[in-house]
């Protein structure tokens, strides 16, 4: 598939330069680099779901995307 990254410049030039000493192009580091990602972390937990956000009182939890992140621990 096809697709538009804005990569700042000077990770661009980085990029660039290591496709080069391991006689490789952008294109190949980058799909490698993408696909590592990808293979390392999943999307959504193991079963392709959302996480769950525990209750101690189930059906009742009023919460916004602010108190999600805080629970879940993003990055």
């Amino acid at each position: 598939m096809r697709t538009t990254v804005d990569i700042p410049d000077p990770v661009y030039r980085r990029l660039k330069t290591r496709a080069a000493s391991e006689g490789s192009s952008v294109r190949a580091s980058s799909s490698a680099a993408v696909e590592q990602l990808v293979k390392e972390v999943p999307a959504c937990g193991a079963t392709g779901f959302p996480p769950l956000v525990p209750s101690k009182r189930p059906g009742s939890l009023r919460i916004d995307n602010a108190r999600i992140y805080d629970i879940i621990g993003f990055p």
